[in-house]
């Protein structure tokens, strides 16, 4: 796989330059126009995947298909995800990140454009899932690339703004693509996802550095051996499981809120949500360097209290919005701090391409299994089961983290 170096490790292998008595060395900053590139790619590739959620009911009569027919276009992204990010990963090693990156939002600019002009139901399908093949390679490459981008010391933040766009797409971007689905047509709104990626195009070509890939000939670290480095698998684990306890309940949100009475405040709840994990986002992307371990045990346990809150005081609005707070609150940072997470864990046996590919999959085997799950639920008990599932699901969650003090979630992170 691809050789990540820190800034840190670059500065250990060249000499250190002796000062100059009339200069001084630039200081070391982020660079922002180049990271918010990625967090707009981030927003794309969020926003892509969850779009047809708001538009289900236009899209199915115009693809003459029933609603539930029609979202499986969300599922059939997650399984383009969770099948190439692996091997696509493996092939791409020796790619320039900077090319890399280029040809995974061609891709997105391309199947958003074909999903737009589909009339054809298998069509539409194909194109879902080349966008969910584009999202593959792109999740594996963002958090890395971001890495990279930035000096050893301020590497989390580079990661927390990179990963800002995804809270802006599911608070932001949905509601805005319902709206224009609504007042144009749904075909409008996948037609501005692709103006908006051409523009990003742009943007990369100017404003993003490149790095390079794996040197030919260099030792690629095979993906078995990847789950032998210290900390990834508790990282892992902890993905697949956190990630499965919020969607059981962020995919039927609508449903939890209307058998709650609450459906007419859907859009409210979500911007709650929205708001509070941008908040997250900034505090993790503050902390994260020194802090990651009490931040991924806080996180959880936020999200544990507000499914707390919900299991007991469902039936008081004000103490829902707490809930959706504190939620937003416990969530917003997780994807920031479980790709650092596997990123430290596996820099130092040069496999973090390859374990952000396994967290990339995993990640959406826990979507996709959120929704099924989710569904089983909401036939069999109902809404109020959802978050005693989430309770029961973070138990585990939480004591892997509070276990992988040494590897995965250190008491002290290297700086």
């Amino acid at each position: 796989m691809p050789t990540l170096r820190t800034s840190a490790e670059t500065a250990e292998a060249t000499p250190t330059p002796t000062p100059h008595p009339t200069h001084s060395a630039p200081p070391q900053k982020l660079p922002l126009l180049a990271l918010l590139a990625l967090a707009t790619a981030v927003f794309i590739t969020s926003l892509t995947e969850t779009l047809p959620a708001g538009l289900l009911p236009a899209m199915s009569a115009d693809l003459g298909v029933s609603e539930s027919a029609t979202g499986q276009t969300v599922t059939v992204y997650a399984i383009g995800t969770a099948l190439t990010a692996i091997p696509l990963t493996a092939a791409t090693a020796g790619w320039r990140r900077k090319r890399l990156l280029l040809a995974a939002m061609a891709g997105f600019a391309a199947a958003n454009t074909v999903t737009a002009v589909s009339s054809d139901y298998t069509l539409t399908m194909a194109a879902r899932f080349v966008a969910g093949v584009a999202a593959g390679l792109a999740w594996a490459l963002l958090a890395g690339y971001a890495r990279r981008m930035a000096p050893a010391h301020l590497q989390g933040r580079a990661v927390a703004i990179a990963m800002a766009g995804i809270p802006v797409a599911l608070s932001l971007g949905v509601p805005a693509g319902t709206f224009l689905g609504k007042v144009l047509s749904w075909q409008v709104a996948f037609l501005v996802m692709t103006g908006l990626t051409v523009g990003l195009l742009a943007w990369i070509a100017a404003l993003v550095p490149d790095h390079p890939g794996q040197e030919p000939g260099g030792t690629r670290t095979p993906m078995a051996h990847t789950l032998r480095v210290p900390g990834v698998t508790p990282v892992l684990f902890v993905t697949l499981v956190f990630v499965l306890a919020h969607t059981v309940l962020y995919t039927y949100i609508a449903t939890f809120l209307d058998e709650l009475g609450m459906g007419g405040s859907t859009d409210l709840v979500l911007l709650v949500f929205g708001a509070a994990s941008l908040v997250s986002i900034w505090i993790v992307g503050t902390l994260i360097q020194r802090g990651l371990r009490a931040l991924t045990l806080g996180s959880v346990l936020l999200v544990g209290v507000a499914a707390a809150v919900l299991a007991v005081f469902s039936d008081t609005p004000a103490l829902v919005y707490v809930a959706v707070t504190l939620w937003g609150l416990g969530w917003g940072g997780a994807p920031t701090l479980l790709q650092t997470a596997v990123g430290d864990a596996a820099d130092a046996a040069d496999a973090a391409d390859a374990a952000q590919a396994m967290l990339v999959t995993l990640w959406n085997v826990a979507m996709a299994g959120g929704g099924v799950f989710g569904g089983i639920l909401l036939g069999l008990v109902g809404t109020s089961s959802f978050p005693w599932t989430i309770l029961l699901l973070l138990v585990p969650v939480l004591l892997v983290v509070a276990a992988a003090r040494k590897h995965g979630f250190p008491v002290r992170n290297r700086v």
